[in-house]
């Protein structure tokens, strides 16, 4: 068994079920690192599970594959690193020492319900046992606040620096918005640039800690704040939020080649809106079309992280600020948001693993691609 290829192991992995992972995502790099002696297989894998995951059943059934596919085995020891995985990159960790991972959540247009899918990505992930941050960047239209419920004002400390806001947390994550520090019914008239200084301030004045993921909610469209944000910090990746509908699908493009553009990976394509359950009839109903955000990933080379059904409750979770996955915790939808955010999980850890490269910000104008 000497000749045993990482390869061969790979294949022999991904033929094990188990619904606290994708075994799609497994690639060669998740492989740390295995050794043969006397017929005896010692394998280290890095995979990202969630905390609540059982990672002795997981190892059990990863020793019973490599088992069954090589049957001259004696003994298998697994060893499974299940951490989140560290985007490295030292301007990042210059402004945000204490943060792995910084995901930005975008859309062309608005409308679409990218507040909403920020708002359970960062839920689900923190349920999951993972420590989660959350940047309301849609300085104009902060709504944040509303749908996590939060209504006191974030608080403000003088460490041996500089000021420093505190987040405020809810439901397992921690928050900044523009809407924590103002008036809730005052308008913010601001200029651009003052507006994407504001952004700027919630990365580098606010006490983060220790996160394993930092969400940006960005305003639509491709303007001053999402070009400060990539300028400012290289992002592990941007998801980005469409409808099934060609007039979202024109305007998600343009997000996503914006990202591409600026050597921004994309982490997924999350289509909202994909279709209704009638329920009094149990009928599907495809109001907005149908298969528009996993078409786009394809001709656009993104993964399709799944998609998300039309339902009341989702919407009235956000209105009353408890997220689906506390109001109805036992809901399909609840099932939904979990399965997207560890479908995120995986692509970060795959962005990981295969890497990390400084980012070159790269724009022309004159490009009409």
């Amino acid at each position: 068994m000497s000749d045993l290829t990482k390869n061969e192991i790979l294949n022999a992995l991904k033929k094990v079920d188990d619904s606290n992972f994708n075994k799609d995502f497994l690639i060669l790099n998740s492989i740390k690192k295995f050794e043969i002696k006397s017929n005896n297989l010692s394998v280290d894998i890095s995979i990202t599970l969630p905390a609540s995951a059982d990672c002795k059943q997981l190892q059990s059934k990863f020793a019973e594959a490599l088992k069954k596919e090589f049957t001259d085995l004696n003994k298998i020891d697994i060893n499974i690193d299940a951490k989140v995985t560290t985007h490295q990159d030292s301007s990042k960790n210059a402004i945000l020492p204490g943060v792995k991972n910084t995901i930005a959540v975008a859309s062309g247009k608005g409308g679409v319900g990218k507040s909403t899918v920020a708002v359970n990505l960062a839920v689900a992930l923190a349920k999951d046992g993972a420590s989660v941050g959350l940047i309301d960047a849609d300085v104009y239209g902060p709504s944040i606040p509303l749908m996590l419920g939060l209504n006191e004002k974030s608080k403000i400390y003088q460490d041996q620096k500089s000021m420093k806001m505190i987040p405020l947390t809810n439901y397992g994550i921690k928050v900044i918005s523009i809407g924590l520090l103002i008036d809730d019914k005052a308008p913010v008239i601001w200029r651009g640039p003052m507006a994407s200084g504001a952004v700027k301030q919630f990365m580098t004045d606010v006490d983060w800690g220790e996160l394993d993921y930092l969400f940006f909610d960005l305003p639509p469209g491709t303007g001053d704040i999402q070009l400060t944000l990539v300028q400012t910090i290289p992002l592990t990746g941007a998801v980005i939020v469409t409808t099934p509908q060609e007039v979202s699908l024109i305007d998600a493009r343009k997000a996503l080649k914006m990202f591409t553009r600026v050597n921004v990976p994309i982490l997924g394509v999350i289509e909202n809106m994909s279709y209704f359950i009638a329920p009094d009839t149990g009928k599907k109903y495809d109001i907005f079309g149908t298969g528009g955000g996993s078409k786009m990933a394809v001709e656009l080379d993104a993964p399709f992280l799944g998609g998300i059904p039309i339902d009341s409750r989702i919407r009235i979770g956000g209105d009353n600020g408890i997220p689906v996955l506390y109001d109805t915790p036992d809901s399909e939808y609840t099932a939904v948001f979990t399965q997207l955010s560890r479908n995120l999980a995986a692509q970060v850890h795959i962005r990981n693993l295969r890497g990390n490269s400084a980012a070159k910000m790269e724009i022309s104008l004159d490009d009409d691609e």
